[in-house]
């Protein structure tokens, strides 16, 4: 009988996943860790026990605080401490989840697969694993895992790419899945409600009285009291009442300075990457035909034609953003959108897919 170890949060889709693969015949065995040493994460972590008890399985927790901390605490804070915005469950994707968690399963429990409630699909064509969107388009779950290996890949198994979020819920009721107690996944679990990132960004670094200013003239026509308050392309909380519609353009954290500027201004057709992780090793030749015929010309204009790993994709520059189509070229780190896309972010993940059938090819880190 093959062991499946389960990324468990005491919440619905993780305890579903659970019981799909006991169900198949998997010796199942859940794992939680404790991210922070507070009451909500004990309380994750009893409710997945409560979870595993009432499917008669073993529940591990794994102390990986220290590592959450500094890999996904530090890395949120240091960020915006910085002017960009971090995008934690991709770090923590790659550090706890197929990192601690992950590694632990495999060394420490032998386990033969590991599996989480992420609602995606891997298959495996002509020996490379690839992560292919799934059945529910809506819950889709491909752009926060673009960091993960082909190892931690070819051991991973996803239950849930088969089911609309709906069946998972009717499963849940059947079988009286989850606790009560648990909640639904948030955004940035160690920020709870009713605390929003605001808030915790204030709490963490006080106010610091910067200024507004205008991109297109340079002119100060207001004052903020900390430019990490505040995110490319935003609209709402800037507090100005100016002609016309103010959105966030850009922001100089050495100079304490928020740009501002009208809708039209905050459009661009491409922007420069860091870290840049592909999925699978991509045949260079195999896209270079492909970008010749999917405007080549344009590609050139932004000065990376002569760059060999080139390929043509559908790109998201944050999660709940329909795809656009461009250019990636890998080598050169450079993306260009067929047309101008809005809100290019420094700090978020840049993610790319084929144009063909949907599957995750890579992505990297928006430089500027």
């Amino acid at each position: 009988m093959k062991k499946a170890i389960v990324a468990m949060s005491g919440g619905l889709d993780s305890s579903v996943t659970a019981l799909l693969l006991q169900k198949e015949g998997y010796n199942v065995t859940g794992v939680t860790g404790l991210m922070l040493d507070t009451p909500a994460a004990r309380l994750v972590c009893n409710n997945a026990k409560t979870v595993a008890d009432k499917l008669g399985i073993e529940h591990h927790v794994i102390d990986v605080s220290e590592k959450f901390s500094k890999e996904v605490v530090s890395y949120f804070e240091n960020a915006y401490k910085t002017g960009l915005t971090p995008n934690p469950c991709i770090q923590c994707n790659k550090f706890i989840k197929w990192g601690e968690l992950f590694d632990t399963s495999m060394q420490r429990f032998g386990a033969d697969v590991f599996a989480t409630g992420h609602y995606a699909e891997i298959r495996c064509i002509d020996g490379v694993y690839k992560l292919y969107p799934a059945k529910d388009e809506k819950k889709d779950q491909l752009y926060f895992l673009y960091k993960l290996s082909q190892n931690v890949l070819s051991r991973t198994v996803f239950p849930l790419c088969k089911y609309e979020k709906q069946e998972v819920r009717q499963i849940a009721e059947e079988y009286n899945l989850p606790p009560k107690s648990a909640k639904e996944s948030q955004d940035i679990c160690f920020i709870p409600k009713p605390c929003t990132t605001k808030k915790y960004l204030l709490d963490k670094f006080g106010t610091n009285e910067g200024v507004f200013v205008e991109k297109s003239t340079g002119k100060v026509i207001g004052r903020h009291d900390g430019f990490y308050q505040y995110t490319i392309g935003q609209r709402k909380g800037i507090g100005i009442a100016y002609p016309y519609p103010l959105y966030v353009l850009g922001i100089d954290a050495e100079k304490n300075v928020v740009y501002l500027g009208r809708e039209e201004e905050n459009y661009s057709d491409g922007l420069v990457l860091k870290d840049i992780n592909l999925s699978y090793p991509v045949d260079a030749l195999s896209y270079s035909r492909t970008v010749q015929n999917a405007g080549m010309a344009k590609f050139a204009e932004a000065g990376t034609a002569k760059s060999g790993r080139q390929f043509r994709a559908m790109i998201k520059i944050r999660y709940n953003m329909e795809a656009k189509s461009g250019t990636v070229d890998v080598d050169a780190r450079r993306v260009v959108f067929d047309t101008p896309v809005n809100s290019v972010t420094p700090g978020q993940a840049c993610v790319f897919y084929s144009p063909e059938d949907g599957h995750l090819i890579g992505g990297g880190e928006i430089e500027g």
